[in-house]
């Protein structure tokens, strides 16, 4: 029951250790417009906006209510507590690789947007269909 709920997040989990376990020299080095606003914590506030908000489509069954918040906070703590894992493998085990603490706050900015936007989102995607009301 677990993983039929959660395996868009726990996928896009996996998908986000990958990817930060990565050499930073695979990535390529962006010279435009886009360097002043460090595409490096966009790219946080979105991986991490996406966990926290995949995790609350895993409880939307149980959002309701009083118990809304209670989900609303674990998303935003678990997908906090992951961002700040992600950093601290970045900083000691991987090679190529060092975590700091803006990023890890970009992490934790992007695990709260991903709760502000989770209603609005499915609200839209209930009115288009895209998921059953």
């Amino acid at each position: 029951m677990f993983l039929k709920k959660f395996w868009p997040a726990i996928s896009w989990s996996i998908l986000i250790l990958l990817l930060v376990g990565l050499p930073g020299d695979v990535f390529p080095e962006i010279k435009s417009f886009w360097d002043w606003l460090s595409p490096d914590k966009v790219v946080h506030l979105f991986i991490f906006g996406t966990l926290s908000f995949l995790i609350l489509y895993g409880f939307k069954n149980d959002l309701s209510g009083d118990e809304k918040n209670k989900y609303f906070s674990i998303a935003v703590i678990v997908t906090s507590l992951y961002g700040i894992l992600t950093e601290v493998l970045q900083f000691y085990v991987f090679v190529g690789r060092s975590g700091n603490v803006f990023d890890a706050l970009a992490d934790i900015i992007g695990a709260i947007f991903g709760v502000i936007l989770f209603s609005p989102i499915i609200s839209v995607l209930k009115k288009i269909k895209l998921i059953k009301p």
